[in-house]
């Protein structure tokens, strides 16, 4: 496909962006050219613009969650069709892969098809949520290591054992709150405001307890919830006075994973997450999450965040990012429409500044890694066989390292 797109530009770092034209490229083997028709926001699109962090090659495109209609399939593909309804799980390191454009090209392994019960809207506030809570929970690198759903004996493995989760109501805490329920966790107690209370029971947590309460009274909570040893907490709030909550109440035998670089000296028992499936650790574990996801949202046993859009397509994703700041964004998740982007057409035909910048925007050299990652995959597969008896022997003790029982 030739042409042009619109694209919103970071062009240096903590620049202000900039809407601009870029050449709408061919996808590669294994990857499908989507058209996006809604893309989510995340905190860390705003701290990549905010504070400089995240994304090192610029002129920049961010976005990691988007929606859309494939237009076109490289080589190889077999699981999408032109015409596909899909979400995917984007990237920074290559800006054909980032979201927030009207085109963009996702790698098949994190693509799925939308099943008929949601919106472009609501499939596009899926990746990088569900991705983080599976990721901390079940991967071996950057998470727990938990025996996953989609392995046998993983539905319902961890039943009668207790999990918390610190911002149940967030992007990523209401996926923990449904895959833990999924793996059998139970009691689930998360903090959130109050007034998320019914909507995260229906999810699955079984407790919610304020989140303004101070340490002693919720301590006080927890112990008339539950006198068994918590041993996984997962804060996906991050900030140190959480991290400092949930190490205080973590069983002796426990560990917490979290979502911003830890505070608490203990890296055996502290797991500082990773929600990105694109890098080599967390591939497989990426890999199978969608390769299930599609069916496990068909039979409502995974639900969307509740959405909200944002006016102005592209134009609007700027000031829309401040919200995060000002933690304006409680219970719900931002989204915006690229295809509502108004601009004159003669930006695409021939746009004066960004015509001189668009080479920069071009696919950089890490795909060829992720394609060398996909022609490798099964060659990696026999080495992984290794660890086969490992892995068993770990799943005796409880699935993925040794809990209290």
């Amino acid at each position: 496909m030739t042409g042009k797109h619109l694209a919103l530009i970071l062009p240096q770092r903590q620049s202000p962006f900039v809407i601009g034209a870029r050449e709408t490229n061919e996808p590669g083997p294994g990857e499908i050219l989507v058209r996006i028709r809604s893309t989510a926001l995340n905190p860390s699109d705003a701290k990549a613009q905010k504070r400089g962090i995240y994304v090192t090659k610029f002129p920049a495109v961010l976005g990691s969650d988007g929606s859309g209609v494939v237009e076109k399939v490289g080589e190889g593909v077999t699981r999408f069709d032109p015409g596909d309804d899909v979400f995917f799980h984007g990237a920074y390191d290559d800006n054909d892969l980032s979201t927030f454009q009207q085109y963009a090209i996702a790698v098949v392994d994190f693509a799925a098809k939308i099943p008929d019960s949601l919106s472009y809207d609501q499939a596009a506030a899926l990746p990088l949520g569900i991705a983080t809570a599976s990721i901390g929970l079940y991967g071996k690198a950057n998470g727990l290591g938990l025996v996953p759903l989609w392995k046998h004996g993983g539905l319902g493995k961890y039943r009668g054992m207790p999990i918390m989760i610190f911002g149940g109501a967030g992007s990523v805490g209401n996926y923990v709150i449904q895959l833990a329920r999924m793996s059998g966790f139970c009691p689930i107690i998360t903090t959130a405001s109050l007034k998320h209370t019914n909507y995260l029971k229906d999810l699955g947590a079984t407790h919610v307890i304020d989140r303004y309460l101070p340490f002693p009274a919720l301590k006080q909570a927890v112990e008339r919830i539950t006198n068994a040893p918590i041993n996984v907490i997962y804060d996906t709030v991050s900030i140190r006075e959480t991290q400092e909550a949930a190490w205080q109440l973590l069983g002796p035998q426990g560990r917490l994973v979290v979502t911003l670089p830890s505070v608490i000296d203990d890296r055996h028992r502290v797991i500082h997450t990773n929600g990105n499936p694109h890098t080599e650790e967390n591939w497989e574990t990426g890999r199978q999450l969608w390769l299930h996801l599609s069916k496990w949202l068909e039979k409502g046993e995974i639900v969307p965040n509740h959405v909200e859009t944002v006016p102005g397509g592209l134009k609007g994703i700027g000031a829309a990012l401040e919200r995060f700041e000002g933690g304006q964004t409680d219970g719900v998740k931002l989204v915006a429409r690229p295809p509502e982007t108004e601009s004159d057409l003669d930006l695409i035909s021939s746009p004066p500044y960004h015509h001189q910048q668009v080479n920069g925007l071009r696919r950089t050299p890490s795909m060829r890694y992720i394609r060398l990652r996909m022609a490798t995959r099964f060659l990696r597969s026999f080495v992984m066989a290794r660890h086969i008896e490992l892995d068993r022997r770990a799943e005796m003790e409880y699935g993925g390292w040794p809990f209290g029982k």
